[in-house]
């Protein structure tokens, strides 16, 4: 059953991204949560061709996937499960928890290296909020997030199966909640203690410094919490905040040529965690 999966892994990832970004697409059309300020049509060609682009790169630079890399890991023996002998089930819920928590501390890394937060703030500097914006990152930052996540399965030796379900629930959550979407107000306090509820990923995306620089958890909310990195809402109240940054608020560049480039355009401002006003 295991090399089923595995056999057929970019299949099965491609089908739940598929599935997840329709209702997703769906959900915020139907019952949206702040009023857009762009068309769809002004900002999702470029961000689905940053998907695009990041999959083919992906495709050229790496031999393998973290789930075939994780497989050969298994078979080579390396990690510290290996070494422990843990039941199955014990290490796939640990798999699945410090690769989630590994994705958490590279978050704030990005956050906290301006050199780094010039890659990760095209994510940020998307001036809507939507299913799309999960998925729009610069090229660069994807390979460099892809060599930590193989460090983090070399050092660990998860099994395969996990990190395939892994990549399955990132993938899904970080479309979940950067969706436009509307829940019940009762429904999010209870459900962000389980998972990153779009309500409380949307404070990240805040122009303000202090409010970009919180809530970075993709799926499991327990790392904010714990690491004092939680803010429950934006000052401004969902409705009133502005998405984005201060810098790259012309409509132009949402273009996927102006996305390419933004690392080397303007000096990485007071964003980066515990800078403010420095240059780099």
């Amino acid at each position: 059953m295991d090399d089923l999966l595995l056999h057929h892994a970019d299949t099965i990832r491609l089908a739940f991204f598929i599935g997840v970004f329709a209702v997703m697409a769906g959900w915020e059309t139907i019952m949206p949560r702040r009023q857009r300020s762009f068309r769809r049509l002004q900002r999702w060609p470029s961000n689905i061709g940053i998907v695009a682009l990041n999959t083919l790169i992906l495709k050229v630079a790496l031999p393998v996937a973290a789930v075939e890399f994780a497989a050969t890991a298994g078979v080579r023996g390396w990690g510290l499960f290996p070494a422990l002998d843990l039941p199955f089930w014990l290490e796939f819920l640990l798999a699945v928890a410090v690769l989630d928590f590994v994705i958490y501390l590279q978050h704030v890394l990005f956050h906290a290296v301006p050199v780094l937060w010039r890659l990760h703030r095209m994510h940020h500097a998307d001036l809507d909020f939507d299913v799309t914006t999960g998925a729009r990152f610069h090229p660069i930052e994807i390979l460099l997030s892809m060599g930590i996540k193989f460090a983090a399965i070399a050092a660990l030796g998860p099994p395969a199966v996990a990190v395939l379900v892994f990549e399955i629930l990132l993938n899904g959550t970080a479309m979940f909640n950067h969706a436009n979407a509307r829940l019940p107000l009762g429904v999010d306090r209870w459900l962000r203690w389980l998972v990153v509820t779009p309500d409380m990923h949307r404070v990240h995306h805040s122009v303000v410094p202090h409010e970009t620089n919180s809530n970075f958890g993709f799926n499991l909310p327990w790392w904010d919490r714990l690491f004092g990195t939680y803010r429950d809402q934006p000052a401004a109240g969902h409705d009133g905040m502005t998405i984005g940054l201060n810098r790259f608020r012309d409509p132009h560049e949402l273009r996927l040529d102006h996305l390419l480039l933004q690392p080397w355009r303007s000096r990485a401002d007071d964003y980066p965690i515990n800078r403010r006003g420095g240059s780099d």
